[in-house]
């Protein structure tokens, strides 16, 4: 009976942690992206490749019409 009171906690610790970190998380911001070939403006979370510039402001949203709130993070 002893051994379960050592072990529980260290098991139980790293599950909340996980289930913490998964409330926490958020998707991933979509950016606009500039052609440096012809000024052709996408939308995409990810780079399309050399030859692209992110522009600046996150969107929440696959057409980049709805900008993100960016909640600076505490440190």
């Amino acid at each position: 009976m002893n051994g379960w009171k050592q072990v529980l906690p260290l098991t139980l610790l790293p599950a909340l942690f996980l289930i913490f970190a998964h409330v926490q998380a958020e998707p991933a911001s979509w950016y606009k992206w500039r052609s440096k070939l012809n000024a052709h403006v996408i939308c995409s979370q990810t780079s399309p490749g050399e030859g692209w510039e992110q522009l600046v402001q996150p969107y929440s949203d696959a057409r980049c019409e709805r900008p993100r709130q960016v909640i600076p993070a505490l440190r």
